[in-house]
C-alpha cells in the first residue's frame, strides 16, 4: 500500500509540473499549444503527429491539442511556457524568440529561402544549432514544418514601390519590419491572433504571410488580393520539455521521436503542394492572385531587407556567415 500510495504521489507531481495527465501508471496525456487553427498547414501537421504517436505507443501517450492560442499564449509566450513545464508540448513559430536567440530569425531572412526546397536546404545546415539553443532550455525539439513562401494580402495589387509607401500592413518579425519600413511602408509586428481583429478595425490594411496563413483564417472576408513575392519561407517548431519526455519509460521517448520522425517527413511534402490547393481556395472565393510582380520590385524589397540580413550576422557572429557559406553551396548544386 506505502508503494502504490508513492506511486500515485509521484504520478500527480509530474501532473503538476509538466501538464502531464497521467491517466494510469502507464498512459499519459500531454497538452499541446498552437496559435494557429486547426485547418492551418501547421495544425494539420499536430494532428498527424498525435495520431502516429498513438500509434507507435500503443495507446499509452495521447495528445490534446489547444489550437488558436485557445489556452491564452502566443508564439512569443510558449518557449518559456515548454522551457518552465507549464507547457509539455508547443508548436511555435520561431520568428518572436529572436529575443532568446537571433538563430530564430536566419528562416526569414528575406529573399533567402524563397522555396520550401530552399527552406529545407537551409534547415539543413541550421538544425544543430536550434537544437543547441532549445538543449540549454531545458527542451527537446521534435520536429520543424515550414510555411509556404509569404506575400502580402491587401485590397489591392501591390506592385510598385508607390503602391507599398505608407501602407499599413502586418509583419511577423523584425526582418519584416526592417525590409518594409525601408521600402517605405508602414509596419507593424504582430502575432497571429491580433491580425484578423486589427483588420477588422481598420488598424492595418495588409497582411505579410503566405498564402496559407491567409487561408486558414479567411482572410478574402477581408481583403482581395494576394500578391506573390516568395519573401522567405519560414519555419515553426515543435518542441517538449525536457522533464517531461526524459519522465517517461525508454519506449514511449522513443515512440515520440519515431512519430516526431514520421511527422516532420510529412510536413515538408505537405508544404511542397500546399500553394496550389491554397491559390484554388482563393480563386473559388474570387481572390485575385498577383504573380506578375515586377522584378523591379522584388529587387527593391531585397535591398531594403539587406540590413535585416546584416544584423542579423552580427548578433550570430562567425556562426552565422558559416551558415550561410554552408547553405549557398547546397543552393548551387
Amino acid at each position: 500500500m506505502k508503494l502504490m500510495h508513492k506511486a500515485v504521489i509521484g504520478l500527480a507531481c509530474l501532473a503538476l509540473l509538466f501538464g502531464v495527465s497521467p491517466v494510469s501508471a502507464e498512459t499519459f496525456k500531454f497538452d499541446m499549444a498552437n496559435e494557429y487553427p486547426p485547418n492551418s498547414i501547421h495544425g494539420e501537421n499536430d494532428s498527424y503527429f498525435s495520431k502516429v504517436l498513438k500509434e507507435k505507443s500503443g495507446g499509452k501517450i495521447e495528445i490534446t491539442h489547444h489550437f488558436g492560442a485557445s489556452l491564452g499564449y502566443k508564439s512569443k509566450d510558449q518557449f518559456d511556457a515548454v522551457t518552465d513545464g507549464v507547457l509539455p508540448i508547443a508548436d511555435t513559430y520561431v520568428g518572436p524568440l529572436r529575443g532568446i536567440d537571433p538563430i530564430f530569425l536566419l528562416s526569414s531572412l528575406p529573399f533567402l529561402a524563397k522555396t520550401i526546397d530552399d527552406a529545407k536546404r537551409l534547415w539543413s545546415v541550421s538544425g544543430p544549432y536550434y537544437e543547441k539553443v532549445l538543449k540549454k532550455s531545458n527542451q527537446i525539439l521534435l520536429f520543424v514544418s515550414p510555411w509556404p513562401p509569404s506575400g502580402l494580402w491587401s485590397k489591392k495589387p501591390m506592385r510598385t514601390k508607390a503602391e507599398l509607401k505608407n501602407l499599413k500592413m502586418r509583419t511577423y518579425d523584425p526582418n519584416g519590419t526592417i525590409t518594409f519600413k525601408n521600402i517605405g511602408a508602414a509596419p507593424i509586428q504582430l502575432s497571429w491572433s491580433d491580425v484578423v481583429p486589427q483588420l477588422g478595425t481598420g488598424g492595418i490594411d495588409a497582411v505579410l504571410t503566405s498564402a496559407e496563413g491567409g487561408v486558414s483564417s479567411k482572410f478574402w472576408d477581408l481583403l482581395s488580393h494576394f500578391n506573390e513575392y516568395n519573401y522567405s519561407s519560414p519555419l515553426n517548431m515543435v518542441h517538449m520539455n525536457g522533464n517531461a519526455f526524459n519522465s517517461l519509460p525508454a519506449d514511449l521517448q522513443k515512440a515520440i521521436m519515431d512519430a516526431a520522425k514520421e511527422a516532420n517527413d510529412f510536413a515538408w511534402d505537405a508544404a511542397k503542394g500546399r500553394v496550389a490547393k491554397n491559390y484554388a481556395a482563393m480563386k473559388s472565393h474570387g481572390m485575385t492572385i498577383v504573380t506578375d510582380v515586377p522584378g523591379e520590385l522584388l529587387d527593391a524589397l531585397a535591398k531594403a531587407g539587406r540590413p535585416a540580413v546584416d544584423e542579423w550576422l552580427k548578433k550570430m557572429g562567425p556562426d552565422g556567415q558559416k551558415m550561410l557559406d554552408e547553405y549557398f553551396k547546397l543552393v548551387k548544386k
